[in-house]
C-alpha cells in the first residue's frame, strides 16, 4: 500500500457477531480520481455512502496468511459524495476458520484464537492536484453488525431487524504488513445464476427446494414478510433412497443461514461464508415458498471459460458437463477437494491430477500462480510439500502424487501457455522437493520408507483399506522419477545447470527397473509406462489392456491410475479399449454417477450404490473433480488435439484425431493463446470426416497420413 495504515480491530471480543467498521469524513473539493486500498485478516465487504464496493466476493480471498496476505485496489471516485461514510463488515473467512473440521491442532487452536482485523485507506487526488489520505488508524469507530455469525464451515446468521446503536473507538494493534502482496490471483466473483427447478414436500413431509444443478455459492431468496419471521435453511447435495433430504455427508459443517426477517419485501443472501449444495431444506420459512423466490448463485474464481466438448451421447455430454461444474464449484480461489463438507481444502494431489484438464477447460494460468506460489511459501525448509496448500495439515508426512504437485503443476501450467515465468518462479520449489525425496528415502534413486496415500480409493484396495493394492514404494519411486524428469526439463527451458538432476533421474530409472521387474495392478502397469520406466512400454501396455479385460472391461484405479489409464491405452494401439471404458454405464465407471443423476463429478465411483444406499457418510463428496481429469483425455486423444512440447502454450500443435465406434460424432476446442483450436470427427455412412481448425502452424495425423499445415481450416476423409 502507498501510505502508513495500522491495523484496526474490536476493542472487545464479539464471539461469533461479525464487527462493522466505520469512517466518516467529507470531501468539499472536485475529485479527479479516488482509491481505496484495503485487506483484512478475515474476509470483508465494503460499502461507500451505502453502495458496495467492487465485485469482488470473500476478499482478500485465501493464501499462506503467515507470508502472504493480497490486498485490493478500487476505484471508487464514482461512489464519492461530499459526505462519506466508508463501512467495512469483517467476517471470520478462512483466516479464522476452524478448518480442518475433524480434528484439533495446536495450530488450528492457534487460528481460531488470533485477533481478526482490517487495514487500508482511501486515496483522494484532487482536481487542483492536492491529495488527501484516509487510512485505518483510531479515528475510526465499531459496532456489532446485523450479521450475528458467519463461518466457512458453520454459515451465515442475519437478523435484518437488527441497528447498530453503539459505536466503539478501534483498537490498534501489531501485524506484520511485510506479507501485503497486491491481488495476485483471480478475483472470487458471483457467476452464474441457477434458477430453482422445483419445490416439493418429501415423503418426510420436509419442503425441500431444488436446483437441478449442484453448485458453489450461495442462495438468494426474495420474501414478503413480517418483522422478526424466521427462516432457517438447511443445504444438501443429494436426496436419500427414499427422497428425503439428506446431508450427513457433510459431517461437521452444519452447513446453515438463519435470517431474522425486517418487515415487508425482502431480498437477501449470505455475505461472508459459502456452500456446496443442490437441494435446500427450508426448516423455517414463511408462507408457501414457490421456485421464484430462490436464485442460486454460484461463486467462484473469475476464470474465464476456454474449453468445449460435445458428442453424439447425451450421457456423455452430461459427464462433460459435471466436468466443468465440478472445476468452477471447486476452483475458488484455491483447488479445494470438494465445497460443502468440514474440508474445502486445496489438496495437492486433487490438484496435480486434474491441471490440464483445468488449464484446457479454462484459463486458470493466474489462478495457479498464485496457487503455487502459496505451495513454495508453506514448503517446509528441507524441502517437504504439505497434503493442502495453504496447509492447514501442518506436521503431516510429505506423500508421493500429493507432494508432486510442486512439480507437475507448474510444468503443465508452462505447456498449455507458454509462459516461462512460472518454471522461473517455482524452479528452486521444484528443486527442494526433489531434493527432499533424495535426502529422506531409504534407498537410494528410490523413495522407499516414507508414508503415503498410495492410490487413494483404489478399487481394488483390499478390505478396510483406503489405498488401494499399488505398492506404496513402487508408486512414490515412479513418481520420484517423474518430478526429477520434470526439473530436468525446467532447467532446460530457463538455463539452469541441470547436470546432477540428469544423472539422478538415469540412476531413478535404472534402479527402478531392477527393482520392480513385474508390475502387479493397472496402476502400477500405468505408472510405468506413462513415466517411461518400463523396459518395453508397448509389452506393458498390451499386459494393462489384457488385465483390463480379464477384469472384465473394468478400471481398478484409484486417485493416482485413473488421470493416466486412457492415455496410456490410446498411446499403445488399444483407443478401442479406452473408449469402453469411457462409455461404459455401469459400476464402477464415468457414467455410473451420471446414471444416479449426478450433476458434478464424485469422490467415489459408487458415492450411491446400486442399490440407492450411500458409500458412508465419512467421506462421501459428491462434488470432487479429481476423476474429471479424464477429460483431457478426450482433448488430446479422442480429439486429438495436443500441444507439442518443444512449441508450449500451442505455439504448434499436434492434432491426432481417434474416433471411436460407440459415438457418431465428437468435437472438442481449446481456446489458445494463439487462438481456438478445434477437431470434429463424424461417421458417415462410408468413411469418417474430420473437420480441424488451427490458428498455429499444426502436424495433422490421420489414421495413417501425417500433414504438415499452416493455420486454417482443413476437412479430411477417412
Amino acid at each position: 500500500m502507498e501510505f502508513q495504515a495500522k491495523w484496526i480491530r474490536t476493542s472487545e471480543e464479539t464471539g461469533g457477531v461479525c464487527p462493522v467498521f466505520r469512517k466518516g469524513w467529507k470531501t468539499e473539493k472536485k475529485v479527479e480520481r479516488a482509491t481505496l486500498y484495503l485487506t483484512a485478516l478475515g474476509v470483508y465487504e465494503a460499502h461507500l455512502n451505502g453502495k458496495r464496493v467492487g465485485k469482488y466476493v470473500l476478499a482478500p480471498g485465501w493464501t499462506a496468511y503467515d507470508k502472504r496476505l493480497q490486498y485490493q485496489e478500487y476505484d471508487i471516485t464514482d461512489l464519492l459524495r461530499e459526505e462519506n461514510e466508508l463501512t467495512v463488515t469483517l467476517g471470520k473467512g478462512w483466516f479464522r476458520s476452524p478448518m480442518p473440521g475433524w480434528q484439533d491442532t495446536p495450530d488450528k487452536l492457534q487460528r481460531i484464537g488470533r485477533p481478526g482485523g482490517i487495514l487500508g485507506g482511501v486515496h483522494i487526488v484532487y482536481m487542483d492536484g492536492s491529495e488527501e489520505v484516509i487510512v485505518t488508524d483510531q479515528s475510526w469507530i465499531w459496532g456489532e453488525s446485523r450479521i450475528r455469525f458467519s463461518e466457512i464451515y458453520d454459515g451465515e446468521f442475519c437478523d435484518d431487524t437488527f441497528v447498530t446503536k453503539e459505536w466503539n473507538t478501534v483498537k490498534e494493534f501489531a501485524w506484520s504488513k511485510e506479507i501485503l502482496i497486491p491481488q495476485e490471483g483471480e478475483e472470487i466473483r458471483e457467476q452464474e445464476v441457477v434458477a430453482a427447478k422445483s419445490v416439493f414436500r418429501t415423503p418426510a413431509g420436509e419442503m425441500v427446494v431444488d436446483f437441478g444443478q449442484e453448485i458453489t455459492g450461495y442462495v438468494e431468496f426474495t420474501v414478503d414478510a413480517h418483522a422478526g419471521d424466521r427462516i432457517h435453511i438447511l443445504h444438501g447435495e443429494v436426496l436419500d433412497a427414499e427422497g428425503n433430504f439428506y446431508n450427513a455427508n457433510y459431517r461437521s459443517a452444519k452447513a446453515e443461514i438463519t435470517y431474522i426477517c425486517s418487515e415487508g419485501t425482502q431480498t437477501w443472501h449470505p455475505a461472508l461464508t459459502f456452500f456446496g449444495f443442490r437441494y435446500l431444506l427450508l426448516d423455517e420459512f414463511p408462507g408457501e415458498a414457490t421456485p421464484e423466490q430462490f436464485r442460486g448463485i454460484a461463486v467462484y474464481s473469475d476464470i474465464r471459460k476456454t474449453g468445449e466438448i460435445q458428442t453424439s451421447d447425451p450421457a456423455l455430454n452430461q459427464l462433460i458437463s459435471n466436468i466443468f461444474w465440478g472445476q468452477r464449484d471447486n476452483f475458488l480461489d484455491v483447488p479445494t477437494d470438494c465445497p460443502q463438507r468440514d474440508e474445502r481444502l486445496g489438496w495437492t494431489g486433487d490438484a496435480q491430477v486434474f491441471t490440464k484438464t483445468a488449464s484446457y477447460n479454462f484459463d486458470v494460468e493466474r489462478f495457479f500462480t498464485k496457487w503455487l506460489h502459496d505451495l513454495a511459501a508453506d514448503q517446509m525448509e528441507n524441502g517437504a510439500v504439505g497434503h493442502v496448500v495453504p496447509d492447514y495439515l501442518v506436521g503431516g508426512n510429505a506423500s508421493a502424487a500429493w507432494a508432486d504437485a510442486a512439480t507437475i503443476c507448474p510444468w503443465q501450467i508452462y505447456q498449455t501457455y507458454g509462459n516461462p515465468q512460472i518454471l522461473k518462479d517455482q524452479f528452486t520449489s521444484m528443486k527442494k522437493w526433489v531434493d527432499y525425496v533424495t535426502n529422506h528415502t531409504t534407498t537410494p534413486c528410490l523413495w522407499t520408507g516414507g508414508e503415503h496415500f498410495g492410490d487413494w480409493l483404489g478399487l481394488d484396495a483390499p478390505q478396510g483399506s483406503y489405498k488401494g493394492s499399488s505398492r506404496e514404494d513402487f508408486i512414490a519411486s515412479a513418481f520420484y522419477a517423474h518430478s526429477t524428469e520434470l526439473v530436468v526439463k525446467a532447467g532446460h527451458v530457463i538455463g539452469e545447470d541441470v547436470t546432477a538432476y540428469e544423472a539422478l533421474h538415469e540412476n531413478i530409472v535404472e534402479t527402478f527397473r531392477n527393482t520392480y521387474p513385474d508390475y502387479r495392478t493397472q496402476t502400477e502397469h500405468i505408472l510405468a509406462v506413462q513415466f517411461g520406466l518400463a523396459e518395453d512400454c508397448q509389452k506393458t501396455a498390451d499386459a494393462l489392456a489384457q488385465m483390463i479385460r480379464d477384469d472384465g472391461c473394468q478400471m481398478r484405479t484409484g486417485f493416482v491410475g485413473t488421470p493416466y489409464i486412457l492415455h496410456v491405452l490410446s498411446n499403445y494401439g488399444h483407443t478401442d479399449l479406452a473408449y469402453t471404458l469411457l462409455c461404459r454405464k455401469e459400476y464402477p465407471s464415468w457414467l455410473y454417477a451420471v446414471g444416479k443423476g449426478a450433476t458434478t463429478i464424485w469422490e467415489h465411483w459408487d458415492g450411491i450404490m446400486e442399490n440407492g444406499e450411500f458409500w458412508s457418510t465419512d467421506m462421501n463428496s459428491f462434488n470432487h473433480y479429481a476423476y474429471g481429469s479424464v477429460a483431457d483425455w478426450i482433448y488430446e486423444q479422442a480429439a486429438g488435439i495436443r500441444v507439442v512440447e518443444e512449441h508450449p502454450g500451442f505455439e504448434k500443435a499436434w492434432i491426432q484425431p481417434k474416433p471411436g465406434d460407440q459415438l457418431e460424432w465428437l468435437g472438442a476446442s481449446i481456446e489458445t493463446r494463439h487462438g481456438k483450436i478445434s477437431s470434429r470427427w463424424t461417421h458417415t455412412d462410408d468413411a469418417i470426416r474430420y473437420e480441424i481448425v488451427t490458428p498455429v502452424p499444426a502436424q495433422i495425423v490421420i489414421g495413417e497420413k501425417e500433414y504438415a499445415v499452416e493455420p486454417g481450416k482443413y476437412i479430411f476423409w477417412e
